[in-house]
């Protein structure tokens, strides 16, 4: 590609921030750590040295406190991009994200609106035990009122930053650890991508196909979607054509492209590090089953956590979190059964 210019997601999340307060005067972030140390995970690096302090704002370990600044502000005219620094700590400050931010604009009738970004961390398999490692993507996309977005490359977290940010209703951003580019988290280099220097918006609510196939469709977001990808390459050399659809938005969910892509297949596999029971994998199992024409060629199978709190030990972690292994033996295992007519 000429002039390929590759980020990482958190340059890319940071880019998208600066060219829209560049370009927008309310716009402002404030979280812990944001400011002069940039973010733990790298996604506010240099914005405080652009736009100073009083737009980029460090806050004390008051999570429901500057949450709940962060909506009176946005329904005062700002637009917010707040960050919960781990998806875990939405337990001390819920009744502010979900009492508050995202049923206000339904408490006014719709005369107050909440444009705000709530941006956070999400992702395990560092050891970091119960409290630092989950996804809860089921958790916020349960609750309506809220837009829900988890970008799997630099090129999506860009668009869909600058889409969050432009949006009149509040938006749950939700990057994964483990594709931010840090080195010391370790990383996915499949997420460093290129991304256009020009501010773009990747649109809220469409999914893509990230690779095409005809065997199987494997439906994930974030880190699945690169479990998925690798799983799709092993399998290929076996003879099964895998299709990958990355959701990038959970709210909302682009079910006509999960359920076009299983019409061609016949088979579905959803890769989800969320918590295996009343989540997005079963959902989306839902949306393909409630479509009532669609034939399936094989049961419907999910990769997803187990429901048990994550555990610190790395070996009792790893043995519980989604893997391309895991994909790649639940492909076979549906392309090899058929379900009776």
């Amino acid at each position: 590609m000429e002039n390929e210019r590759k980020l990482t997601i958190a340059r890319a999340m940071a880019e998208a921030m600066a060219q829209e307060m560049r370009l927008d005067p309310t716009v402002f972030v404030m979280g812990e750590d944001i400011a002069q140390l940039g973010g733990v995970f790298g996604n506010t690096r240099g914005l405080a040295d652009e736009f100073g302090t009083d737009r980029v704002r460090d806050t004390p370990i008051s999570e429901t406190g500057f949450i709940s600044a962060a909506v009176g502000a946005a329904m005062d005219g700002m637009r917010p991009v707040v960050e919960l620094m781990f998806v875990d700590f939405f337990g001390v400050c819920f009744d502010a994200i979900y009492n508050l931010m995202a049923k206000n604009i339904y408490f006014s009738g719709g005369n107050v609106r909440v444009p705000m970004v709530l941006m956070t961390s999400t992702g395990g398999g560092y050891s970091d035990a119960g409290q630092h490692s989950q996804c809860l993507y089921g958790s916020f996309a349960h609750l309506p009122g809220m837009k829900v977005v988890s970008p799997s490359n630099a090129y999506d977290a860009k668009g869909l930053m600058t889409a969050a940010i432009r949006d009149n209703s509040p938006v749950i951003y939700m990057f994964h650890k483990g594709l931010q580019g840090m080195g010391w988290l370790g990383t996915e280099a499949a997420a460093n991508v290129h991304v256009p220097e020009d501010a773009y918006e990747v649109e809220i609510g469409k999914a893509a196909i990230t690779r095409e196939g005809t065997d199987v469709t494997i439906v994930s977001i974030a880190m699945g979607v690169h479990h998925a990808l690798k799983a799709a390459k092993v399998l290929e050399a076996e003879g099964i054509s895998a299709e990958v659809v990355d959701l990038r938005s959970l709210v909302p969910l682009d079910r006509d492209t999960v359920r076009a892509s299983v019409r061609k297949t016949g088979r579905l596999i959803v890769v989800d590090e969320d918590y295996h029971s009343y989540g997005v994998s079963g959902e989306i199992i839902a949306t393909v089953c409630e479509a009532g024409d669609i034939t399936l060629k094989a049961a419907p199978r999910r990769i997803a956590y187990p429901d048990v709190p994550i555990p610190y030990a790395r070996g009792m972690e790893q043995f519980c979190l989604p893997n391309p292994e895991k994909v790649a033996a639940a492909a076979r295992e549906v392309c090899r059964t058929t379900v009776s007519a």
